[in-house]
């Protein structure tokens, strides 16, 4: 199983994650909570997954983090711990 890449993502999707993070007003304190998540590095299935924050949701394809979701809306994928 792979594990989220971290470093040298592409920056067309650097650039979409951090507009998502400012659209969707995703607080701090669920970034450092992924953050955290993140140190732990997590394996992830290849294909779609979803990861459940308190406040977030992640959603990854494979070794990428894709999006990101508020409560309500709906991720698909598998969902990992």
């Amino acid at each position: 199983m792979p594990k989220i890449r971290r470093h040298h993502l592409p920056t067309p999707l650097l650039q979409l994650l951090l507009d998502r993070i400012q659209e969707r007003k995703i607080p701090a304190s669920q970034l450092d909570l992924l953050a955290r998540w993140l140190d732990t590095e997590p394996e992830v299935p290849e294909g779609a997954w979803y990861k459940s924050f308190s406040g977030m949701t992640v959603c990854g394809d494979g070794e990428l983090i894709k999006t990101f979701l508020l409560p309500g809306q709906s991720p698909q994928g598998r969902r990992i711990k």
